[in-house]
Formats: C-alpha cells, sequence, structure tokens
C-alpha cells in the first residue's frame, strides 16, 4: 500500500494536536495537515523555535492556521497547563499526534522525580491524552467513526525493552543502558496505544455505548533523518554506524516522508476501522510489522500498564 499527503481530504473545520512539531516529523506532519486546511496546534518546548517553524510552513502555505501550544515534556505541570490552555480555546479536537521523543539520551532524572526518556516519551504524553480525552469523545459523538483519531509514535527499538516489557519496580531502570530505557519508552507507547483502543476503539464499550469512538494506532516511522539521533551521534555509538550504512545503502528517509504514516493514520480516508489499535510501519509497507517483540503484543501487559499509570499519576496530582 502506498501513501502520498496530496491525497489527505480537506480538512477544514479540524482541529489537530501535535507535539514535537517545530522539528523534523512533527514539523512534516504539521505542514501536511495545515495545508490541507486543519487548524494545528503545534508543541513544542522552546516559544523561539515554535514560532520560527510556524513561520516557515507559512512560507510555504500561506494559508495554514497554526497556533504554539508552549509545552515542556520534560515539566508534567507544563503539560497540564498546556493541555488546560487548549481547553479553554476550542470546542473540538479531531486528532492528537504524540509525536515527541528523545532517544538513548544518558540517565537523568525530571524535577517530576521520573527517568526523561520514560517521562518525555511515555508518562507526558500520557498524562496530555488523559486530560484531551472527554473532548475527544465529545467530538467523536456527534461524527461519523474514524473522525477522531490518535497517533503515538513508537519505533522498532521497543525490542529493546527489557525481559518482560515493563519493569514495574524501577521503570528508571538506573542500572541499565540508555537503549534498554529507550527501549521500555517506546514499547509503553505501543501498549499505550492498545489500552486506548480496548477502551475507546471501534467494539469498545464507549463506541457501543454512544460514549464516543475514537481511532488509535501507533508508528514505527523508519529510520529518519532528524535531530532525534544527534546524542547518539555525539555518543560515537556503534549504533550510529549501522545508521551510517543504512543511509549508503538507501534504507534512511527525509522527514517529510518521515510523516507520511503518521499523517496517513491521522487523517487519510482511506483508513479503516480494523486497522485501529495496530502498530504500523513505515511508509511503503503499511501494516503491523513481523518484527515486533511479544511483548508489544500483549493486551494483558497493556491493561497492567494503564492501571500502573493510571495510579502513579493519579496519586502525583497530575490527572483526577
Amino acid at each position: 500500500m502506498t501513501f502520498h499527503p496530496d491525497t489527505l481530504p480537506d480538512l477544514k473545520g479540524k482541529v489537530y494536536i501535535v507535539t514535537g512539531g517545530n522539528s523534523g516529523i512533527g514539523y512534516y506532519t504539521v505542514a501536511h495537515l495545515a495545508e490541507h486546511g486543519a487548524h494545528v496546534y503545534m508543541c513544542a518546548r522552546s516559544a523561539e523555535k515554535g514560532t520560527a517553524a510556524i513561520a516557515s510552513i507559512k512560507k510555504m502555505y500561506p494559508s495554514a492556521n497554526i497556533d504554539l501550544l508552549q509545552m515542556d515534556l520534560m515539566d508534567l505541570t507544563s503539560v497540564v497547563a498546556a493541555a488546560k490552555h487548549f481547553l479553554t480555546l476550542e470546542t473540538a479536537l479531531h486528532g492528537l499526534v504524540n509525536n515527541a521523543g528523545i532517544m538513548a539520551t544518558p540517565f537523568e532524572i525530571t524535577k517530576d522525580g521520573h527517568e526523561a526518556q520514560w517521562q518525555t516519551n511515555y508518562l507526558a504524553h500520557w498524562v496530555l491524552t488523559e486530560h484531551l480525552l472527554p473532548l475527544m469523545l465529545r467530538t467523536a459523538k456527534t461524527l461519523a467513526p474514524g473522525s477522531v483519531r490518535i497517533v503515538n509514535l513508537s519505533s522498532s527499538g521497543h525490542l529493546s525493552a527489557p525481559k518482560g516489557g515493563i519493569n514495574f519496580e524501577d521503570p528508571s531502570l538506573k542500572e541499565g543502558g540508555k537503549w534498554l530505557r529507550y527501549g521500555q519508552s517506546k514499547l509503553a507507547n505501543i501498549l499505550h496505544t492498545k489500552a486506548l483502543h480496548m477502551t475507546y476503539g471501534p467494539g469498545s464499550p464507549s463506541a457501543q455505548n454512544g460514549e464516543g469512538e475514537i481511532w488509535v494506532s501507533s508508528v514505527h516511522p523508519g529510520v529518519v533523518e532528524t535531530s532525534l539521533a544527534t546524542p547518539v551521534k555525539e555518543s560515537g555509538s556503534s549504533v550510529m554506524t549501522i545508521f551510517s550504512a543504512l543511509r549508503i545503502f538507501g534504507f534512511t528517509y527525509p522527514a517529510d516522508k518521515g510523516s507520511w504514516t503518521s499523517l496517513f493514520l491521522a487523517a487519510s480516508r482511506d483508513m479503516k476501522a480494523e486497522q485501529s489499535g495496530g502498530y504500523f510501519e513505515i511508509h511503503g509497507r503499511l501494516g503491523e510489522p513481523w518484527w515486533q517483540s511479544s511483548a508489544a503484543k500483549d493486551g494483558k501487559l497493556a491493561e497492567r500498564l494503564e492501571e500502573w499509570t493510571g495510579e502513579v499519576m493519579r496519586k502525583e496530582g497530575w490527572v483526577q
């Protein structure tokens, strides 16, 4: 199956949020959604960088309707504040693309007490999604199935998660390596998708009871040329040697093309209800990859992680 952003429908009147939208895959996700008429909120940590990115997109598409939503995923107070601010501005939300992330960074504990990759890639997006779900459900209740969607960016890096998938006793994995921590966070993105699908997707209690149906999917965007790999490049890791070889043999994608799977799952008319809940590989091979880990397919693990996360985030006061 192939897809090109040019085939997206007219999105005028639709509202989207894209995290990490000022660079890389997120930048082009914002650009193509706005190109087709959507009102897009670009989440960025730096107001300066976000404003510059919006100006750059508007040079390409002068009629683009993009607003900045300042948010720092390393600071959950910032995430909650951004979500609440958005809810004062809009009465509908048709798409949430949880795109932002960091990869293989040195061990660090955030001001909120969580390991940096675990919080940035997973916990912060979980909190953001939780605050936005009531509005997304209200939006979905009045529209046809598939009109409201959530896309979580994951990675084939989920294969480096700990044995058993998630270390609930020590999610910071202080004694583990940076790739182990990255893998756990990216596996959590896939499991979060499964949990959301079971609760809100086609055939779910929410959909059957008329409370709203949301299509949810997770994405491995491929080996994409973005700033995500900067910390790895600087470390001289052998992984970067592999990246370099993939680039030489044409197995890497520019950031624009890296956004295409996210765009398909967020807004294409060609997405099917049965694809909700799935984990999708890069453009050109859209479909669940055979190399998923067994943990990524584990519905019971998804339920356990959802319960654990909800309990911790409620206890810390980030969600009600």
